[in-house]
């Protein structure tokens, strides 16, 4: 905590806790995500919950800035991690399956996996993107037994509790759904993060901090924060170009994100508060290419708030609505 900053997690002006911050706490250096793609599917493109795949999802599965599925896992990582390494030198790595459903295979296949990333030069943990229904009690057993020799982190895609509006977007599981996984995986001691998405079409201010309420009344180990990209070839584009709804505005977007990060507890690392979408892909909201002028926003709103992570969670205990 600084002397002009409130929050007492935090060694800079951010009044949350970012992941940046609790890897240094953690491991006592920067440390830093490699992306990988192992191009492992989703129960939603093949016709086993869906087909089509999440209307917001590229074809890349959400693996944009991923290795080449082509390579090998070491190809991968070594490639990008090179890239990496002229900004963070020295870091040390946190493997990180992200594109597609990574759990949605056979238990010897994610052990295969995840052994192989441990073995990786620098690496320190390991983070699995995946989604709650391609989770199930062997699944979960496995994760678990990594979590209790290295900081393991499943990765979930929600997005949304309203399963209305993930009906829309043919999500194709339901907040139920997602309650089992979770659970699963808290049962066997496995750090758990949740991602949303702020600009959902359909949903309004009221929705998306409901969202960010649920989670806090969980006990999750992070939580990244999304703002809706419309992104080339995806169904959302689809309804973009038909008129079917407006991309969210950057004003709305940031007030959003500082009323969410005051319902989170303190405990919670707010591992991002906006995303990036390919330069060459994104059809809106185009001001979310200056990403650091985004989260500049949401740093100076917090200020201008007198306000910090977790000042409101107690709302959460109390069940007030958020005003």
């Amino acid at each position: 905590m600084t002397a002009a900053n409130p929050f007492p997690y935090s060694s800079d002006n951010k009044r949350y806790q970012t992941y940046s911050y609790y890897l240094k706490k953690r491991f006592g250096k920067k440390v830093y995500k490699v992306p990988l793609n192992i191009d492992m599917g989703c129960p939603n493109r093949d016709g086993s919950k869906g087909t089509g795949g999440c209307k917001f999802c590229s074809a890349l599965k959400s693996g944009e800035f991923a290795g080449d599925p082509k390579d090998s896992i070491l190809t991968q990582y070594q490639s990008v991690r090179e890239r990496m390494e002229k900004k963070w030198q020295g870091g040390l790595c946190i493997p990180y399956f992200q594109a597609g459903s990574n759990t949605y295979t056979d238990t010897a296949t994610i052990d295969k996996m995840l052994s192989t990333a441990l073995s990786l030069p620098n690496a320190v943990g390991v983070s699995i993107a995946t989604r709650a229904d391609c989770l199930d009690e062997e699944k979960c057993a496995l994760l678990g037994q990594y979590a209790k020799g290295t900081y393991l982190v499943c990765e979930l895609g929600l997005q949304t509790v309203n399963d209305k509006t993930a009906k829309a977007m043919n999500r194709c599981h339901t907040y139920a759904d997602f309650l089992k996984g979770y659970e699963l995986l808290c049962k066997n001691g496995v750090n758990v993060c949740v991602h949303i998405i702020n600009g959902l079409p359909g949903e309004t201010h009221k929705d998306m901090i409901n969202t960010a309420r649920e989670l806090a009344g969980l006990d999750i180990h992070m939580l990244k924060i999304h703002l809706l990209h419309i992104l080339k070839g995806t169904g959302l584009a689809k309804m973009y170009e038909g008129g079917e709804f407006e991309a969210m505005d950057m004003l709305d977007y940031v007030q959003t994100v500082a009323d969410q990060i005051e319902l989170m507890p303190q405990s919670v690392v707010i591992g991002r508060v906006t995303g990036d979408g390919a330069r060459d892909e994104l059809i809106a909201p185009l001001w979310s290419l200056k990403k650091f002028s985004v989260m500049n926003e949401i740093d100076k709103e917090l200020v201008r708030r007198k306000t910090y992570q977790g000042i409101r969670y107690d709302q959460i205990t109390r069940k007030e609505e958020y005003i």
